[in-house]
């Protein structure tokens, strides 16, 4: 990329990088740090931050590097500058994930449009409204993984949601009935104020933690799990050609093409991943779609019948050290 450009302001990569975390994670972890150059950004998966219990390959958490990847093409976009974007960029250096090289754009950038709704994708773990997706909302959601290079598979048939229902409530069974799931998951509730994490009351968050830790309640979220799966309006898979590191890049620049472009058409998401993260059942989430490549989420869509707040987020300095 031609470099004869003025270098990048530190408050421009920081406007950059404050669109970029707002990216959905696994446990809202934040597993990303940014590293800011003359030209470029570079992405660095934070495996500090990891789940080696519920992600013990860090596949979630690269895919969470791709959705933040994906807002800051968008934020770029929205700023005037074109991003050229080189995945691995060094091979031995397992965890750069990208190199962003920016330069200033003369033209009006497509993905500029998704700007605003960055801010306002929420993930939704409620009920959606029984109003039910359009097939061209649908259209929309599939082309927008296709343009990453992903595939989204939609469960139209009654029998396959409900299958796809029974696989989550199974996976929460599973995943629940391993202790070292269940203290992995309590680390993660935190009081709002610590800026990552699930939030919880300041007050309430030792003894939910506590309850987390102790006790096995796998069939009474898988109930409630299994509800939200069979009452959603629109069921999805997400899907990759293959299952390797730079598959998970797409499957997050997908996913987060998605969501923004669902915020568009008024539609929120939530996850359903269990039958995904147990390895056990990901191979019947590939026959349930008649997938030929790789499972990667499972997504539910639906009008939202309320706002929510944001997810608490870690300062933009923790995350792009000066």
């Amino acid at each position: 990329m031609n470099t004869t450009h003025p270098p990048l302001s530190y408050n421009l990569a920081r406007m950059l990088v404050s669109d970029a975390v707002l990216a959905p994670s696994s446990h809202n972890t934040q597993p990303w740090l940014f590293d800011v150059g003359h030209h470029s950004i570079d992405l660095i998966a934070d495996r500090q931050r990891a789940l080696p219990v519920n992600d013990p390959h860090d596949r979630e958490l690269t895919i969470s590097c791709g959705c933040a990847l994906f807002n800051l093409r968008v934020a770029a976009a929205a700023a005037g500058y074109s991003a050229q974007v080189t995945t691995l960029a060094e091979p031995d250096d397992a965890d750069l994930l990208a190199r962003i090289d920016l330069a200033p754009a003369d033209w009006v950038q497509p993905d500029a449009a998704l700007h605003r709704a960055i801010a306002v994708r929420r993930t939704m773990r409620e009920r959606f409204s029984e109003d039910p997706v359009s097939v061209t909302a649908i259209d929309k959601l599939v082309a927008a993984a296709a343009h990453e290079g992903a595939t989204l598979h939609v469960l139209n048939d009654v029998d396959q949601r409900h299958r796809a229902a029974e696989l989550v409530a199974e996976g929460d069974a599973i995943q629940w009935a391993n202790p070292s799931w269940r203290r992995e998951l309590a680390v993660w509730m935190h009081p709002k104020r610590r800026g990552d994490g699930i939030s919880v009351p300041l007050l309430a968050a030792p003894f939910a933690q506590t309850v987390v830790r102790t006790f096995d309640m796998g069939h009474g979220v898988g109930a409630k799990d299994k509800q939200l799966a069979d009452e959603s309006p629109l069921l999805t898979v997400l899907a990759t050609d293959a299952d390797t590191l730079r598959d998970w890049l797409t499957a997050g620049q997908a996913l987060q093409r998605m969501l923004l472009t669902g915020i568009e058409l008024g539609l929120q998401a939530s996850y359903l991943n269990q039958p995904i993260q147990v390895a056990t059942l990901r191979s019947r989430v590939h026959e349930l779609v008649g997938c030929k490549g790789a499972a990667q989420m499972l997504i539910r869509w639906g009008y939202p019948l309320r706002d929510l707040p944001a997810s608490p987020r870690r300062p933009v300095v923790d995350v792009m050290p000066v």
